[in-house]
């Protein structure tokens, strides 16, 4: 039988896994978090859950329920706007970085296109050469086979 260590530990791999594991649960000072129960500080979800529940519900001010789990109060309001337009999904920390090939635009792409035969390979070296040449924009050859979706040519 695991120990509660285990489970613990086991918690918190899941929670990193999907990107909810909190980056500072030391800084949840609400009493719920800290008896150990059902209350986690390391979800983030749960925590900025309770933290709109406590001013929505129990009529905290903004201010205090940010200073007792540790947050700015513009974090407070953005967690507010994303539940308020997703629900609790939108607690779920979102991916950062650019979302999609952010140098390929639509002329770009359909110049690509009309460059690879369909089913044929894509020799991304040789394209990416081409559009440097035609558009003066230096693109990774695996830019290019993530947008045109095939696979590398095999040396």
């Amino acid at each position: 039988m695991p120990s509660s260590n285990d489970r613990k530990h086991s918690k918190a791999d899941a929670l990193a896994e999907d990107g909810t594991l909190h980056p500072a649960p030391e800084k949840v000072c609400d009493p719920k978090f800290q008896e150990g129960g059902f209350f986690d500080p390391r979800d983030v979800v749960q925590v900025k859950y309770e933290m709109l529940r406590r001013v929505s519900v129990e009529n905290a001010s903004v201010t205090d329920v940010s200073d007792e789990y540790g947050v700015s109060r513009p974090t407070y309001y953005q967690a507010k706007a994303d539940f308020d337009e997703a629900g609790i999904t939108g607690l779920v920390p979102k991916k950062r970085g650019p979302r999609g090939p952010h140098k390929i635009q639509a002329e770009l792409l359909a110049f690509l296109r009309t460059q690879v035969a369909p089913g044929g390979p894509i020799r991304a070296r040789d394209l990416a050469q081409l559009v440097q040449k035609e558009f003066g924009l230096d693109i990774h050859p695996r830019t290019i086979e993530r947008a045109v979706g095939g696979k590398k040519t095999p040396r």
